[in-house]
């Protein structure tokens, strides 16, 4: 892992970093802590390791309990260039869009080809992390996403014993992303968009019917997948806060 830009800003350290070819970026308080769990944060379809709202739920995390979060930009998006199969996809999905033609066939194909390949990257990932000092081997692993960023987390959670809570909400649901809920044991807070136009309900509710986890949570809110309340961020921190730890103890003055 190689670290490329370093920023301080409002008690929160931000880290760009490469590690074989695979862009992100490290956010972590700035006073220092010990133990902290780390969360991490995949992003939506057509986004990027910098959205917006990830950016916001990253700051909130750091600031509000201590823990570090870390994203990276899924193949073929953000710093890292579509091949052609993603360009074709990428295109299919805009003109389908044009012609008011259904959207679902061709990003469910798009996100499981991202998904598949996005799984060894954040292993890859996970281990540069966690043979960092500030984080380390026994550092408590949450995984929290949208879209993409959810078919990415239901393929990674099965084969990666490492991650022990799950925050997720919004995707186009496939059979392949039912059967990977049933493998999934570890706590999960599921978001569902109640009046999505492409992403529906019931799929939603079959998923979450899915997950085999002893201990998971629904939540429904107005709107579309991306018109998430203010304050389903706070729920998300205290979910993992649960789960994970609280806020990490920091060294005294």
């Amino acid at each position: 892992m190689h670290f490329i830009s370093e920023t301080s800003s409002n008690g929160v350290i931000e880290r760009n970093f490469i590690l074989d070819g695979i862009t992100g970026v490290l956010w972590s308080p700035a006073s220092g802590t010990v133990g902290a769990p780390l969360l991490l944060s995949g992003h939506s379809g057509g986004m990027h390791k910098k959205a917006p709202g990830l950016v916001a739920s990253a700051l909130h995390s750091v600031t509000t309990c201590g823990f570090t979060v870390a994203a990276i930009d899924a193949p073929g998006h953000g710093d890292r260039p579509r091949n052609l199969q993603d360009q074709r996809w990428a295109e299919a999905i805009h003109q389908a869009r044009a012609a008011g033609e259904p959207i679902a066939p061709i990003v469910i194909d798009y996100n499981m080809s991202l998904a598949e390949r996005a799984v060894p990257e954040w292993q890859a990932t996970l281990d540069a992390l966690q043979a960092l000092p500030e984080i380390g081997a026994d550092a408590p692993i949450g995984y929290g996403g949208m879209t993409l960023g959810v078919a990415t987390g239901l393929m990674l959670t099965p084969v990666e014993p490492r991650i022990a809570a799950l925050s997720l909400g919004g995707v186009f649901v496939n059979d392949a992303l039912i059967e990977a809920a049933r493998r999934i044991t570890v706590p999960v807070e599921y978001r569902i968009p109640w009046d999505d136009e492409e992403i529906d309900r019931v799929s939603g509710l079959a998923l979450f019917d899915a997950f085999a986890s002893k201990e998971k949570t629904l939540h429904a809110h107005p709107g579309r997948y991306f018109q998430v309340p203010e304050h389903e961020r706070d729920s998300s921190a205290r979910f993992f806060a649960r789960h994970l730890g609280r806020t990490a103890d920091t060294p005294s003055d």
